[in-house]
This record gives structure tokens, sequence and C-alpha cells, in this order.
């Protein structure tokens, strides 16, 4: 796709954004590649949401410059233009019939041409039968039904972003699977930017090039990292530890200050099918295997492992799973060292 010389449909610089006095979204830098699909993970709180708005436009952040396609927004009170549109968790549909509610945005742009097909193909899309569903009222659908048809009201402008914030929570298993499908595909087909969040990481992983996780507000590194946060105390030989819900505790280098958090490299963990004697490295957990996806274009293993109340990421060669017979549910034991965690 012609990019006009613009290797970035994003560029976020000094983006602070406050809630009350508590919460605050810091965002020093941020690309984001025009047709790339980028994923957000993260606790609750942690400024997902927030990020999302204001890279839908819906939202101005109280100060730092954001390029759109390298137009710079917000001059002043204007807003320079865009094609983005939103999903949130939760949409909310007019109080108007199925096919009222999907034509409805191309309505206001003026675009009423081949309207009543181009309704049809978007309600097929998220796999609502047109004739079924296109006369029912807003209150006459299911919470699945309710954010398919949310979805095919967004999908039908082509919007050149498609932010979507967690689209799959809270609905029924059939309506998962279609907006899966329709997510992908439509965005593939027409070359959309995809942002989305969600807690499905299988999905996320094989979908997005690009993961990042946010905490506090901030982003903290990859959706491959391991994100372990304080408080951390002094324990013995001059290390820190953290303690986990079972007992156990993860040993660190000293940290910055008691509450810094560590991001700990998949590939930094050795993966053990029991406890070793005699080595340097300081941190041996014993978990289970939750999940195992394999990485596109690389010999290699994305691995989860449940420890206590903590999941690991893990990086392994699909050869060296082989070799140790990896699979869901096997018990193995995690090994690292102190001074692999890094202090953000």
């Amino acid at each position: 796709m012609h990019n006009n010389g613009i290797s970035s449909l994003y560029e976020l610089k000094d983006i602070k954004h406050k809630y009350g006095s508590h919460f605050c979204l810091d965002i020093p830098h941020l690309k984001i590649r025009r047709g790339s699909f980028t994923g957000l993970t993260g606790p609750n709180g942690s400024g997902k949401s927030t990020l999302m708005r204001i890279l839908s436009f819906l939202e101005k952040p109280d100060s730092g410059s954001i390029y759109y396609k390298g137009i710079l927004q917000y001059k002043g009170d204007t807003q320079a233009g865009n094609n983005t549109a939103m999903l949130i968790q939760e949409p909310y549909l007019l109080k108007r019939t199925v096919f009222e509610n999907v034509a409805y945005g191309l309505k206001v742009r003026g675009i009423r041409e081949n309207l009543n097909d181009t309704v049809c193909e978007s309600l097929e899309l998220v796999g609502l039968e047109p004739d079924k569903f296109g006369s029912r009222k807003w209150f006459e659908l299911s919470g699945g039904e309710v954010k398919r048809v949310a979805l095919a009201s967004r999908l039908i402008l082509k919007p050149e972003v498609l932010v979507l914030d967690e689209p799959l929570s809270n609905i029924d298993p059939m309506s998962i699977s279609i907006i899966k499908e329709a997510i992908v595909n439509v965005s593939r087909r027409h070359g959309i930017t995809l942002i989305i969040s969600s807690h499905d990481p299988v999905w996320l992983n094989l979908i997005c090039g690009d993961i990042l996780r946010m905490y506090d507000g901030t982003i903290v590194g990859d959706g491959t990292e391991n994100i372990l946060t304080g408080p951390w105390f002094e324990d013995i030989d001059g290390l820190w530890s953290k303690e986990l819900a079972g007992g156990e505790k993860i040993f660190a280098v000293k940290p910055p200050d008691k509450n810094s958090i560590a991001v700990l490299n998949p590939s930094e963990i050795i993966i053990s099918l029991k406890r070793q004697k005699d080595i340097s490295a300081q941190n041996m957990l014993k978990g289970r295997i939750t999940n195992m996806v394999s990485l596109e274009k690389r010999d290699a293993l994305k691995i989860d492992v449940e420890v206590q109340d903590m999941t690991f990421r893990c990086s392994l060669t699909q050869h060296a799973a082989g070799e140790l017979n990896l699979i869901p549910g096997k018990k193995v034991w995690l090994i690292f060292k102190a001074s692999s965690l890094q202090w953000q």
C-alpha cells in the first residue's frame, strides 16, 4: 500500500493524560505502522482503554503530540482529519432497527448508493441474516448480537483504523468465533490497521505482529515479556525478593526502590523436568504448563507456565520442547538468575 513515504500511521510523543489524582497515562514515544495488527495487554486499570480512546481521537490528551499520517493532530482546538472507528467493551445501539443502526454511519456521511446491499453485506460478515435481523429492534437482541451489530456498523465504514477494546468480552461462544473471523478477514482484505485489546492471549498472539504490555499507565514491554511488580524486600546474600501467594520467592538484584517494576525476558528462563542441583541460578520455581503457542515464521514456541498466583511466559524452540515432551498440564521447573530481571 502506498504511504507517501510515511512509515508510521501513528506517532505519539510525550503523551500525558490524567484522571483525578490517582491515574496518569504516560507514553513517552509510540509508533504504530500502517496496516499492522497491534495488541494491547495488561491488567484492568493499566491504561489500555484510555490509550485506545486517544488513538481513536475520542479523547484529547492533556499534553504531548499525536501525529497521524505525519500530520500533527489537535492544532489548537482543531483536529486534523482521520478515519478511525472504535468498538468499546459494552457498545450501545441507537433506539432503532438493526438495519438503521448499521446504515447510520453511511447516512450521516451522505453515502446512500447501494445502501441496502452494503448493509446486508456487513450483517452477513458478522453472521446475522439480513432478512431475519434487519428489522429487529435494538432491545430484541442478545448481548452477543448487540456486539455483532455494533461491529457491523464499524466495518461498513471501511475505516483506516479499527480500534477494538475487549471485543470478545461477555458474549456467547458462537459470537466469539464469528467476531474473530470477521475482524481478521475484513481488516486484512481492506488493509485496515487494527489496534485491539483482548483477554484471549492465544488469539492475540496469533493475529498480532506487535503486542504492547501496559502497567500503571505506561508501556512496560512487549506482550511476550514477564512483568513483575513490587513490593520487593531486602533478603539474603545482598538479594531482594518478592513473595508469591504460596510462599515461594522470586529473587532479584537490588531494585531502584521497593516498588520498582522488573522485566524478565522469556528467553532467560530455562525449563527443566526436575529440580536442578549445583547451579548458580537463584530462582527455581515449580509450575504447570497452561498454554503453548507456535510462533509464525519461527521455529519457536511461547509457553505459559502457572506458578502459584503468577503466569510466566517462556520461549523455547520446537525441537527443544519436543525433546522434553512438553504438553499443556505438564509440571515443570523454571530456572533463571536474579540478574535476569531488568529494572524499568
